[in-house]
């Protein structure tokens, strides 16, 4: 089945809701292909070796969850940049992308399918003061030592988080957002959660998270955040009957 460019654009931004987000990147049609879509590609970033995957299969949308054009970049079509609109160009690949959007649909989000994978409930917001702070608050599948917490996640996500904090507290709540929200922490300790959870970290985390008592997981940001975009193209596939392929670029990060 095929379905034109403009009918699934709409469902997607009334779906995400993407009108209503500030973002620093522009969100949904980032670069014009067909307008008869019907093979998509979904991954978690637009890089050359996805776009690469997409041609190799004959895709004509690649969607995704990191895009293109952001805030503060070079805003010059020059080097990777270049090459990667090339690509996209010459195979006449559209490219759509949902950032914050994606992070925070309770359903197809980020932050809601890495609940799923690592059987986490949802008890509210990260920030219940700022509901345009992405990420969530909740409790464990059951009560679990730091340690096999963290084996939990290694298990759940096949990468081994980098885990802050003794290995045998017992952690029972946690605060999680997936990707580069490090910066967060603080929001999880005033939740006065056990344990925070997100893809990336950094020196100050390390302290912060040392000195409040507060377990931090550092679990990847491409680790963390693979399963909003997998299951947003599982829902096209499902409302559009289109071919969906999901194409997981490693990344180690």
């Amino acid at each position: 089945m095929t379905v034109q460019r403009k009918e699934l654009l709409n469902r997607l931004d009334n779906l995400l809701q993407s009108q209503r987000i500030r973002d620093y990147c522009p969100n949904g049609l980032q670069v014009a292909g067909h307008s008869q879509i019907q093979v998509v590609v979904t991954g978690v970033t637009a890089s050359q070796a996805l776009i690469d995957a997409a041609i190799a299969v004959g895709a004509d949308t690649i969607l995704v969850h990191h895009g293109y054009f952001w805030k503060g970049e070079d805003e010059r079509i020059t080097g990777i940049k270049r090459e990667r609109l090339r690509s996209l160009l010459t195979h006449d690949i559209n490219l759509i992308a949902y950032h914050l959007p994606l992070d925070m649909h309770p359903v197809y989000g980020n932050n809601a399918q890495l609940a799923d994978i690592l059987g986490l409930q949802v008890d509210g917001p990260l920030d219940e003061t700022d509901l345009s702070v992405p990420g969530n608050i909740g409790r464990l599948p059951r009560p679990m030592t730091g340690r096999e917490f963290s084996e939990w996640i290694g298990q759940c996500l096949q990468r081994e988080p980098l885990h802050i904090g003794e290995e045998n507290d017992v952690i029972r709540t946690i605060g999680w957002c997936t990707g580069a929200a490090q910066g967060y922490l603080q929001k999880a300790i005033d939740a006065g959660v056990d344990a925070f959870l997100t893809g990336e970290i950094n020196e100050p985390t390390v302290h912060l998270a040392r000195e409040t008592g507060t377990h931090f997981y550092s679990a990847g940001h491409h680790a963390t955040e693979r399963y909003g975009v997998k299951a947003l193209g599982e829902y096209l596939a499902d409302e559009f009957d289109l071919d969906v392929r999901f194409i997981d670029i490693d990344n180690p990060v």
